[in-house]
Order: structure tokens, then sequence, then C-alpha cells
């Protein structure tokens, strides 16, 4: 459904008008080349890296004046006004050396950020929602990256051997209860936020810093953007709803508000043949309002609220008799506000407080009834201090309140409550010293109290990197990681601790020119799993353990190779087996595959003003338990295959610039399979039936047209037309 939001925001940053060719070269104040800068046109996606020579050349739509900006770790930011007719524009320019900032050396290890302002990053935040088979879903496109799974029936996020709820979301620091829609089992959830509201993501696939927790395998960090570039209009049409939008830019303050209707009944007259027998097809509303405001040349004050609801019913197979299906229908309401300030209180000092309330509602019928309700609030403030020129040190609390409340119908009418209620605190404090511009240390730890548990906990983490040539480094990252058990085992037994896992990792990094290369091992080992025998859940502790161990390859060239041409291949390996939940023996878990592959090719096509991507996905076969046999998840699905395709063509429809949009994934058909549900009890004979889980559609496809009416910010006088 959030594909719309690439060519959305795609509206609100390109004009189209012809196009003009911006090229020249970078270099030091001593003459020297630079390789690998960052450079762009001001509040637009347009932009490129320079070469082994500090050379550059990339096109724009863009016209009038422009910013033209060069960033590179270690030097200042450049930032100069450009005139844009229809000549082409040579640029020509010297960039100086930060004295006061060491970082020219970066520590990698579990890292994958994904910024458009920084150099040492793996994606920019356009790649993220222009990756074939994403669908301008963030997990879809990290999904791509090594060390991530393909848990298709899913559709969040499984790291390097770890469970879908051991990734945690955070937007501007602040834990995100509900980062995905509500689904069922077998149904895919789809993430709830937009790619372009964020300027910077950070994806940690393990050995993340102190500042977060609750996390035993890894971190989504969302850093929120600042003021809106421009004031604009936005209407889209698609297969599957419309949405419109509009947001107003003042001088030190911008506000956006959105509405988006989704209906699958439309697309399904389309396309009939489905996997899933839909009673009432998944429908969904969804409002937003983003506030920004600049309340001082150092500070910002941001404000965004959310309010969903989606429902839809379906058949679902009886799990007694899996050959009968019952109707299920879901409603969903959820509700989402975040707060953050920033200020820079001096040189050396820079203050951030942040709050967040969420309220999430599930009501789901079939032969019986369950309706849960969820909500949390939290606040969190941190202070950094550069200490001095090598070191800095960043200090800070939180606590969340979080109130679960479910009441459970069973279908001979017996009724079961769950009622927790969880205090949460925390404090941090994390230090970076750069003893050279090749060596830098990252210490840190972290101390956490569970209400709910009465339990305490400390976490160390470390993280150091040694530059070791002009393109390349080497990192390695430790860290001890707790987390409250799920509310699945607590709604049995309080008389928990903490779940645990360890992590240590080696990544080595280089980045050269348009090219980038990183290969990481690594080794985690999980302790104080949850454990209980499946009859009797409620004598559960945390016997349980595990482990997971691999090595994550990627390689990326950003036009090197194939002019107008970019991709990235990545590849996973990983051995994991736990000994947790009802499992009799350590085991591989049913949402792990050993090896994943992808290969990621995008391509812009000048004359025809018209971009294309492909997505090839490749996984081995996962474990499923058949209760046929004596051996448990002995079972294995096939192998998981797909190729993903997209088109955006960029037009004009009565002077207003438009995006006509298409995309299909699983374009050859191949027969997916992810995994298999067994009956509860055994038929006549003896046997447990069963049935595949597949996806809901073979394919699916999706055309959008999107439209925009758009006004430019001037400082002069407000705004002024396209």
């Amino acid at each position: 459904m959030k594909e719309i939001t690439l060519l959305f925001t795609l509206l609100f940053t390109t004009t189209l008008y012809s196009q003009v060719t911006i090229k020249g070269t970078i270099t030091s104040e001593e003459n020297e080349s630079i390789i690998g800068a960052n450079l762009f046109l001001k509040d637009t996606y347009d932009g490129g890296s320079t070469d082994e020579n500090g050379n550059f050349e990339f096109v724009t739509y863009e016209s009038g004046e422009q910013i033209f900006v060069v960033t590179y770790i270690g030097f200042e930011t450049l930032e100069k006004i450009i005139q844009i007719g229809t000549e082409t524009v040579e640029i020509n320019a010297k960039i100086i050396e930060e004295a006061n900032e060491l970082n020219t050396v970066t520590i990698t290890a579990g890292a994958f950020e994904a910024s458009d302002e920084k150099k040492a990053v793996i994606l920019t935040s356009l790649d993220i929602v222009t990756t074939a088979g994403a669908s301008a879903d963030i997990t879809g496109a990290l999904n791509t990256l090594p060390g991530t799974q393909t848990v298709g029936e899913d559709g969040r996020l499984f790291v390097r051997g770890g469970a879908a709820y051991e990734t945690r979301t955070f937007i501007d620091g602040l834990y995100v209860q509900n980062p995905y829609g509500s689904s069922v089992p077998d149904v895919p959830a789809r993430g709830r936020f937009s790619p372009f509201l964020f300027k910077g993501t950070m994806f940690s696939t393990g050995g993340y810093s102190a500042e977060y927790g609750q996390a035993l395998s890894s971190a989504l960090i969302l850093n929120s953007q600042d003021l809106a570039a421009e004031t604009s209009t936005g209407l889209s049409l698609m297969t599957i709803g419309l949405s419109a939008s509009h947001t107003h830019r003042w001088e030190h303050t911008s506000l956006s508000a959105s509405g988006t209707y989704t209906n699958l009944a439309p697309y399904l007259a389309i396309a009939p043949k489905q996997n899933i027998q839909w009673d009432k097809p998944f429908q969904g509303t969804n409002g937003q309002v983003i506030f920004r405001h600049k309340t001082s040349e150092t500070g910002i004050f941001k404000m965004h609220a959310d309010a969903t609801r989606n429902w839809f019913e379906m058949q679902y197979p009886d799990l007694s008799d899996i050959k009968n299906t019952n109707q299920l229908s879901l409603t969903n309401d959820n509700y989402y506000v975040n707060t953050s300030f920033k200020e820079l209180l001096s040189d050396k000092w820079t203050f951030f407080a942040g709050a967040a309330y969420t309220y999430n509602k599930d009501f789901i019928r079939e032969k019986f009834q369950v309706r849960a309700e969820e909500q949390s609030l939290q606040g969190r403030a941190t202070l950094t201090n550069y200490i001095n020129e090598k070191v800095t040190l960043k200090f800070g609390g939180e606590y969340l309140k979080n109130v679960f409340e479910e009441g459970y119908n069973s279908e001979d009418g017996e009724e079961f409550l769950t009622d927790l209620n969880e205090n949460y605190t925390s404090g941090f404090a994390e230090t970076n010293i750069y003893f050279s511009r090749k060596f830098v240390v990252r210490a840190g730890g972290r101390l956490e109290y569970s209400d709910i548990l009465n339990q305490w906990n400390v976490a160390p983490r470390l993280s150091l990197a040694y530059k070791t040539s002009d393109y390349g480094n080497v990192s390695f990252a430790f860290g001890q990681f707790y987390q409250t058990p799920e509310k699945d085992q607590l709604r049995y037994n309080l008389d928990l601790n903490f779940e645990r896992a360890d992590h240590y990792m080696v990544n080595y990094q280089i980045m050269k020119g348009t090219k980038t290369f990183r290969i990481e091992g690594y080794y985690k080992k999980y302790k104080n799993l949850v454990k209980f025998d499946l009859s009797t859940p409620s004598f559960s502790d945390n016997s349980g353990d595990g482990h997971a161990q691999g090595i994550d390859v990627f390689y990326r060239d950003r036009g090197g190779l194939i002019k107008n041409g970019d991709f990235w291949i990545s590849y996973s390996f990983l051995d994991t087996e736990r000994y947790w939940r009802e499992y009799p023996t350590a085991a591989t878990p049913s949402f792990a595959s050993k090896h994943n592959t992808s290969l990621v090719y995008k391509h812009w096509f000048p004359k025809l003003t018209s971009s294309m991507g492909l997505t090839y996905s490749l996984a081995s076969p996962r474990p499923y338990n058949d209760p046929n046999t004596n051996r448990f998840n002995a079972g294995e699905t096939p192998a998981f295959q797909d190729l993903s395709f997209n088109w955006s063509y960029l037009t004009n429809i009565l002077g207003h610039f438009t995006v006509l949009h298409i995309s299909a994934n699983n374009i050859l058909g191949f027969n997916n399979t992810f995994g298999y549900r067994f009956s509860s009890v055994p038929n006549d004979e003896g046997d447990y039936e069963s049935f595949a889980v597949k996806p809901p559609a073979k394919r699916f496809f999706f055309i959008g047209c999107f439209i925009s009416i758009g006004q430019k910010y001037s400082k002069d006088n407000g705004v002024t037309s396209n």
C-alpha cells in the first residue's frame, strides 16, 4: 500500500522541466582529489558522488536558484548557490578539512545506515522506497540486506536467527509499540510508517549502542525529517485506494496533513485468483498530521500524530480440522503521537527530550472472540557533551508505562482475562574516544529495571574501529542485550527473568568511489530464554538457550560499472539452534533459513524520464515440524524465490508534475510455500492433516498515478509558484 510514499514524495521534490547536466570536480585545499564525496541539490534527491579522480556528473530537472551541497566525512559541509538554466552547469570546488571532527574512522560492525546527507552510508532514503519488491515498505527494503531472513507469511524483520519480537523500532529515540499493522497468522503484516518521514535510518543487525535497549537481536532506529521543503498539495489514485495531502511551509514552521483510504475490493475484481478467501477484503483509513517548528537557530520542535483503522473478514482454516474453514474477522484501531525537542545549549552541550503515546485495540472474532487493548506512554531525555576534539559523552534516561488488557471468550463460553502493567525505567551512558584519525573506541553501559519482573540488569557495550587504509576499516563490537519476555508468556507466569543475548561481531568494510564492499562474521549466544511444556505453559521458566552464528557479505556499485545503473548483492550464511518455548529439543527455528541471497538492480533512462528496478531473492529451505513424524522440526519447505519489477514514468498532466508507476512481484510465478499448518487433533486414521502456507496471491501488481500541485518556499516572499 505505501508504495505511494515513494511516488508521492517524488512529486514534492522534482519539477519536470528540461533536463540539465551538473558536473565538475571536488578537491581538497591541497588539490588532492576527493573520492566518494556525497553531493546533491538541497531539498531534492538529485545528486551523486565523486569518482576516483574527484569528478562527478548527474542530471536534474530543477531550474532557477538552487543550493549545491557537498558533504564528506572529516570535512566541512560546502553549500554553494547556483543558477540552473538550460545549459550544463560546471562546478569545481574545494572543501576544507574539519579540524574539530576526527571521525574519519567509522564504526561499521552491525550497522547499516541509510541517510541523505552522509557519505559513509550503505543506502539512501530514496533507495529504501525504490527497491523493487519492497512496495515502499522499510522492512521490504531491509530484507535485501545481509543478516535478514525472508519470512513471507509474517512480513516483519527477522535478523540473524532472531524472532520478529527481538527487533525493536525507535523513532527519534522513542520505542514504537506497534510498528506493524495488525494481522493474523499466515497473513503478512506491513510497516505503519512511510520511509520518507525520516531523514536517517540506522538498521543495526547487532551490537547496537547503549542508548537503546529491550531488543535481543536488532534495532531499527529512525530519525524524522525536519521542516518540510516547500508548500505543496498531492493527489493519488491507485489500484488499492486513494489519498490526498497538503503541506504548508512558513519561514520557521511547516504543517502537513494527509488522509488515505485503502480498499482491496477493486483490485480483487481485476485479480480474483487469491490464496485467501475474502468475505470482506481489507479496508483501511488513515489520517496524519505533522508539525515542525524551528524554535531557534539550533533548536527544533516536532510533533507527529497518526490515526489508523483497518478491518477485514476472511475464511480461515479450522485448526482442529483444517479441511474446514470458519469466518474470521479483525478490526484494528491504532493511535500514535510522537513529540520531541532538540536544542544546542552551548558549543559543547546538546539537549534532547521526547515523549510518545500509543493506543492499540484489536478485536478478533472466529468461533472465539479476542479483545486486546494496549497503551504505552514514554518519556526520554538525553544530554550530549562534546568534551574536546577527541571525546564525546552522551547520557540519559527513559521511563515507559505500558498497560495491556485482553479478554478471551472461548467457543464454549469460558472467559479468560489478562491484565499486565509494566513500569520500565532505564539509564545509559556512552562515550566515543578518538585516539587518532585511525582508531576510535565507543564504550558504554545500560541499566534497566522492569517492575513487572521486579528485576534489574546491567548491559555493557563496547565497539571499536581501526582505519586500515584511505578507504577501508575494520570494526569489532560486543554487547549484552536484555529483553522482557513477551506478553504471551507473561500472561501465564510473572515469575520470570529478562531474556538475554550476547553479541560478538567483527567487520571489514571498504568504500572507494562508487563501490562498497563489506563482510562481517558474528556469534550470538542466547541465555535465559523462556521454556515451557505446551500442555502446561504456566510452569514456564528461563531455562532455554540457543546460539546463532554466520557470515554476511555485501557489495554495491553505484553507476561505476554500468552508466545510469546501480546494483547491490547480498549474501547471508546462518547456523542457529534454540532450545526454548515448547521445543522438546534444540532445533533450528522455523523462521530461519541457512542461506539468503538478494540481487537488486536499478536503472535510470534519461531520454524516457523513467526508472526501472529489478530484485531477485533466493532463500534456502526452512524447517517445519510435522507431528506425523518422530523428529522435531525435521521437515523442509521448498526454497523461496522471487523476481520483482517496478517502473516509474515522470511526466506532467495539465502542467502538474505527475508520476505514473507500476510494480509487480514474483513476475515469473514461482510456487512458494512458507510452511505447513497441521490439525491440532488426528483424523480417524491417526494422521494429522495439513495445508500449505502460501503467499496471499502468487503475484501482486500495483498501478498508481500521483499528481503534485506544489509551490516552493522563498525566503523573500514566503512562497512562489512553480
